[in-house]
């Protein structure tokens, strides 16, 4: 089976996208009742701001697991959030309630003490690429097996783009014989032919209001709800 991922909030001002934890733990029910299989997640704090901080990140949580019981919630460590490395790391090592998974891009200053952290206190680690640059750093690390599975995400908004950087990021992880399992994913209407490519070539796939407001026919999307559910049509295909 192929699992689906919704990225269900983030840096986007998309009239859908729920911050509070009650709002988040709904929205997720919802999805995962679409076909949602996996989740990754931002918190915000009171002032609707994105956090880092242990209160929001816990409180979300909780929330998100009363709501979507045994399915695992990702959480991000996204840097421009917080862009000092160490007020990043120190805020993440106050969380006292963890996440079944965090997303760690390769390319941000100290991922490699985060994904150290948090690895050695039993979450698992996404590796997540953003660019032939980032697959590079990733291989001459020569650290895969600390991660639990390689996320590939071709930022490129035109569709035929998307899809040639997505091609040539898994060539060079094959090619160094990485074996983790791959989630792909990309941003805005490109978005659905990473994800054609992805479920064609046997990997997850990721949707959602963080990645994408519209739906592969260019109408909008008005809500996670409605990207999860044409996610999974297209996998069901």
């Amino acid at each position: 089976m192929t699992d689906l991922q919704i990225a269900l909030n983030g840096d986007t001002d998309h009239p859908a996208m729920p911050r509070t934890a009650e709002e988040i733990a709904a929205d997720a029910a919802a999805c995962v009742a679409a076909g949602a299989t996996l989740l990754h997640l931002h918190a915000f704090d009171d002032d609707g701001h994105e956090s880092l901080a242990a209160g929001p990140v816990g409180r979300m949580l909780d929330a998100v697991r009363r709501s979507c019981p045994g399915i695992p919630v990702n959480v991000t460590t996204f840097a421009e959030i917080v862009p000092d490395p160490r007020e990043r790391m120190a805020l993440i090592s106050e969380w006292t309630v963890l996440p079944d998974l965090v997303a760690a891009n390769q390319g941000e200053e100290g991922v490699d003490d985060v994904t150290a952290l948090l690895a050695g206190r039993g979450v698992g680690v996404e590796a997540c690429v953003l660019s032939l640059s980032d697959v590079d750093r990733f291989l001459r690390a020569g650290n895969a097996s600390r991660f639990v599975r390689l996320v590939i995400e071709p930022l490129e908004d035109d569709p035929a783009d998307a899809v040639a950087l997505d091609a040539e990021m898994e060539a060079l992880v094959a090619a160094a014989g990485i074996d983790l399992p791959q989630l792909h994913h990309g941003v805005g209407i490109a978005s659905w032919s990473v994800s054609r490519r992805a479920i064609a070539r046997g990997h997850a796939i990721r949707t959602g209001i963080e990645d994408t407001a519209v739906l592969e026919d260019g109408s909008p999307a008005l809500s996670n709800v409605a990207l999860t559910r044409a996610a999974a049509a297209l996998i069901g295909h």
